[in-house]
């Protein structure tokens, strides 16, 4: 049975080496049947860059821009975000989000930005990529407070069930990458194995995270196939069901 189209929904295609050789990078990627694939930007300079990618590769790069936590700092212009957000015709506000585990921009730097841009993408009516990391409970927190609740999807995950069924009762669908193909990812696999395939998006956020045997610095679209077959293999089912179901998810969510 032939593989359905893949979509990997968070890899940064403007960060070298993927920037090098883009093309190279895009027929690899189409060779394994990811046929698109998602680009979230980071900070002002990065949207104009991510839209212009997209826009020279419509239909197979997809932009999302926001302001990530790591500059939580930096100045937000609102207006000017949600001007290129309709302009580039993004698919998300993100990757945006709060992290615990760096010291600066505090917590309490992060929150008031982040919420600013839930605000935005509830107004513009668009799905959000998360970025969490020891921050969980006040993410949950702010997320909670949205009447109807904010589709999105908290990306990297890899940690429990427990976790995971907290986050979905809110909404969001989880992003499952690379650890998912590490025997030690104890976590990240038992959650691949209790949750709702229904809920599940594939990605690789390449070159930031890696797979079993493959480097971050390695790592790009096409690997994503590699996630589609450790999800398959944990869950006793073909690479077929996992790439219809997961693909049908990421354009339920993105609407493309």
């Amino acid at each position: 049975m032939s593989t359905r189209s893949i979509i990997d929904t968070h890899c940064h295609l403007t960060f070298p080496p993927l920037c090098d050789n883009l093309s190279a990078v895009l027929d690899r990627a189409k060779q394994a049947a990811v046929t698109r694939v998602i680009v979230p930007a980071y900070d002002p300079p990065s949207w104009d860059e991510v839209a212009a990618l997209a826009a020279s590769h419509q239909h197979v790069i997809y932009p999302s821009l926001g302001l990530h936590p790591w500059v939580a700092d930096q100045p937000l212009d609102l207006d000017a975000l949600a001007r290129k957000l309709r302009d580039s015709g993004a698919v998300a506000v993100g990757e945006i989000g709060l992290d615990g585990k760096i010291e600066s921009p505090s917590l309490e730097v992060q929150i008031p930005v982040l919420q600013q841009q839930l605000e935005l993408a509830r107004d513009l009516d668009l799905p959000v990529i998360l970025h969490c990391r020891g921050a969980f409970e006040e993410l949950l927190t702010m997320l909670d407070r949205f009447s109807p609740r904010l589709p999105g999807v908290l990306h990297a995950f890899s940690r429990s069930p427990e976790l995971a069924r907290r986050f979905m009762k809110l909404g969001l669908y989880l992003g499952i990458g690379g650890a998912v193909t590490r025997m030690r990812a104890r976590q990240t696999r038992a959650t691949v194995e209790a949750v709702p395939l229904e809920r599940l998006v594939l990605e690789t956020d390449a070159p930031s995270i890696g797979l079993e045997g493959v480097e971050p610095i390695a790592a790009e679209p096409h690997h994503v196939r590699n996630v589609a077959l450790a999800v398959a293999d944990l869950r006793g089912i073909t690479l077929e069901a996992v790439t219809t179901a997961t693909t049908d998810n990421a354009r339920r969510l993105f609407r493309f």
